[in-house]
């Protein structure tokens, strides 16, 4: 798993353990996050490898006898992309087409690509956005994602493994790598801690996921036949989990009070809805975690002060910066 001490990885490593698979976790801590690998090397079953995709040795040792890759490494976000450009030109894209060119001729079975629902970027459609739909990224991030993703089609047949990409909703939810930049946390974190939170563009659409049900699609893609799964695009969500901004605050405040001011006119333009009939209806996902069931967790995570601000880190809970010497 590559990425795999992440807000995502870390939380896929435990469910794969816990289901019997052995998991290798290539990693560089781009955001510092030493904590999580020290959790992840304790449990048996799993060994890691510190070191960047970029680096064709370390990538080499990360292979080294794989059966599976899972792809989550990248500059996740369009406020991190944005702010470290060329890092997420060359991770998300240059270095995921070097794993690509080294995969062939390893006996790998399977490919994950974990991509992502912005590349619909502003979907003006009747119905919710479709695998087929046209793609159209409004930012750097999704730029690098949907360009990664045309280098693996392009290549089926070339190759001697079988790829399959995931499109994944926003993702929230608790994770030992907790991230606060992603909405739902952040909504739910400043109105539990009594911030004034100003909510731009309330009737904005986004699909969400819950992280434990992201890990329950990848793994679903890892068990399912190559012939149902080899070259195909899924949408991962649900459908009731489209929901627009003020549609979360609202979940929000059902819990707890909170400050809560909306706001015309931000700059992020993403309008979209998003179908997830095509992995309900081959591999038979279905979310199991929706906002109502979720959102009291994270209300009493943050209140008891199990998040605390940390001055001497205080971008340990998101992908706010990179720590000094990831160039």
């Amino acid at each position: 798993m590559i990425g795999g001490a992440g807000y995502v990885g870390c939380v896929l490593s435990d469910a794969l353990l816990t289901r019997g698979y052995r998991v290798r976790v290539m990693d560089n801590l781009l955001y510092d996050h030493f904590h999580v690998a020290e959790g992840l090397i304790a449990r048996p079953g799993t060994s890691l490898l510190v070191g960047d995709l970029r680096d064709a040795h370390a990538l080499g040792q990360a292979l080294d006898g794989i059966t599976d890759v899972v792809l989550l490494a990248s500059l996740v976000g369009d406020p991190i992309s944005r702010k470290y450009p060329e890092l997420a030109k060359a991770v998300n894209l240059r270095g995921s087409k070097a794993l690509l060119d080294a995969l062939s001729g390893r006996g790998l079975r399977r490919l994950v690509f974990t991509s992502t629902c912005s590349n619909y970027g502003l979907w003006e459609g009747t119905e919710p956005a479709t695998e087929s739909a046209p793609l159209t990224p409004l930012s750097v991030y999704a730029e690098t994602k949907v360009a990664f993703e045309q280098a693996i089609l392009e290549r089926r047949g070339a190759i001697d493994f079988h790829p399959v990409i995931l499109r994944l909703s926003t993702v929230f939810g608790l994770s030992p790598r907790m991230r606060f930049d992603l909405t739902v946390n952040e909504f739910a974190r400043a109105i539990a801690s009594g911030v004034k939170l100003d909510v731009y563009d309330k009737d904005t659409w986004r699909p969400y996921c819950h992280v434990r049900d992201i890990c329950q699609a990848i793994i679903s893609v890892l068990r399912a036949p190559d012939e149902v799964v080899s070259g195909e695009i899924f949408n991962v969500g649900a459908d009731e989990n489209n929901l627009t901004k003020e549609q979360i605050v609202e979940e929000v405040l059902r819990h707890v009070a909170g400050d809560v001011r909306f706001v015309e006119g931000g700059g992020d333009r993403r309008n979209y809805r998003v179908s997830f009939a095509k992995i309900r209806d081959t591999l038979g996902f279905r979310a199991r975690f929706g906002l109502p069931a979720v959102v009291p967790q994270m209300v009493r995570a943050i209140r008891c002060g199990l998040y605390r601000d940390d001055a001497g880190a205080p971008d340990r809970y998101g992908n706010y910066a990179v720590r000094p010497g990831i160039v």
